[in-house]
């Protein structure tokens, strides 16, 4: 499906303000709510768009220590990885996974009620044999800049 600048446009602000109204959005891109609704829609009927929610601010609910974990297995076969990221995908603390090239297999973003869960996680997963030959933690102290999931491309490049 080819997006034009319109459909980018539409995106960008669907995905900063999903509760914008259709004569809003229509007005935002200069368009008429009829024609602006339809790329909506063609979107949505295209897969692009999957569904619209709230984003929720977790911190105000409860107070959870981000970890930034690299990890690096001793095995370096299909089997070793299909296991570890099996252990990943089943853990509820593992919040990001990512598989990566160049010194490190994996880099995960981990959330825990503080350090002492950490912990613990990392002792069972060591205990669970799931392939782990080192890692090296990452405490996050701040947050600089945190981008909401789901729109990371310059719309610059596709325009």
């Amino acid at each position: 499906m080819q997006l034009d600048r319109y459909d980018i446009h539409i995106l960008q602000i669907l995905h900063q303000q999903g509760r914008i109204t259709k004569s809003g959005l229509a007005e935002a891109i200069s368009l008429s709510v009829s024609p602006c609704w339809e790329r909506v829609k063609r979107l949505e009927q295209a897969g692009i768009i999957e569904g619209y929610g709230a984003r929720i601010n977790a911190d105000v609910l409860f107070k959870r220590t981000p970890v930034l974990v690299e990890v690096s297995l001793k095995q370096h076969s299909a089997e070793a990885f299909q296991r570890f990221e099996q252990a990943m995908q089943t853990c509820e603390q593992v919040v990001d996974c990512y598989a990566t090239g160049g010194g490190v297999d994996y880099i995960l973003r981990v959330m825990c009620d503080g350090i002492d869960q950490y912990q613990r996680l990392i002792d069972h997963w060591l205990e669970s044999n799931i392939g782990i030959e080192r890692y090296f933690t990452y405490i996050v102290t701040k947050t600089i800049k945190q981008q909401p999931p789901g729109l990371e491309f310059d719309s610059q490049v596709l325009a």
